[in-house]
């Protein structure tokens, strides 16, 4: 039985990328940067924000860039703008927890950005058996260890584990630590063959066919 779906969080669990990419633009306006082109920050996609933005904009004051990040990232959420996770989302993590099956999150993102997504009035609350983010894992995908604390916490084997993700990197990580993977393709920035150096369990157009893509895997 697969006893735990693990969920990345940015275009597979919600939408982010084009939302992203505006925010960020907005917070290098505020301290005086000029901006990012689109096709730079979807080279950069999937990195670590720190990390990705010394190639979106070379040079950065990564401090200050953080200090105004903040700001903007709390603007934007509380305007319903960036982590709307759609109702069909929503129901399908309830649909899998239904299943017997442990609902958690693995992001790259830091406690700081993924804070609002576990405020206990958020949608979220009450779904997800854990989270883990880059302030308690000790590694980031695409290394395979970057699932070291999920499964010591779980004590369930990786076969027993899938990870949902939408990038090639979070198919390395996965199949790295011995999960299965499934590739989500909502975002359409990705298509099936820029997977084709990894291997793939399953594709689905849209989050809400991992219920079904989990069942057909466990069979």
């Amino acid at each position: 039985m697969i006893r735990a779906v693990v969920i990345d969080v940015d275009d597979t669990l919600c939408l982010t990328e084009a939302v992203c990419f505006e925010l960020e633009n907005e917070v290098l306006a505020r301290i005086g940067r000029e901006p990012m082109s689109r096709a730079v920050h979807l080279s950069t996609w999937g990195q670590p924000l720190l990390r990705a933005m010394r190639e979106r904009s070379p040079g950065v004051d990564l401090d200050a860039f953080t200090a105004a990040y903040h700001v903007v990232l709390q603007e934007y959420v509380m305007g319903g703008r960036l982590d709307v996770v759609a109702q069909e989302n929503l129901e399908a993590l309830d649909e899998l927890a239904a299943a017997g099956r442990s609902v958690m999150l693995l992001t790259s993102r830091t406690e700081a950005e993924v804070r609002h997504l576990l405020a206990p009035d958020h949608a979220l609350a009450g779904r997800l058996a854990a989270v883990y983010h880059a302030d308690n894992t000790r590694f980031r995908k695409p290394d395979a260890r970057a699932f070291d604390e999920l499964l010591a916490a779980t004590r369930l084997l990786p076969h027993q584990c899938l990870y949902v993700g939408d990038s090639p990197g979070d198919a390395q990580a996965a199949k790295g630590a011995g999960l299965r993977f499934v590739a989500c393709l909502q975002s359409g920035i990705r298509q099936r063959t820029d997977f084709d150096l990894h291997q793939v369990d399953a594709f689905i157009d849209t989050f809400p066919e991992t219920v079904d893509a989990v069942a057909r895997l466990e069979q």
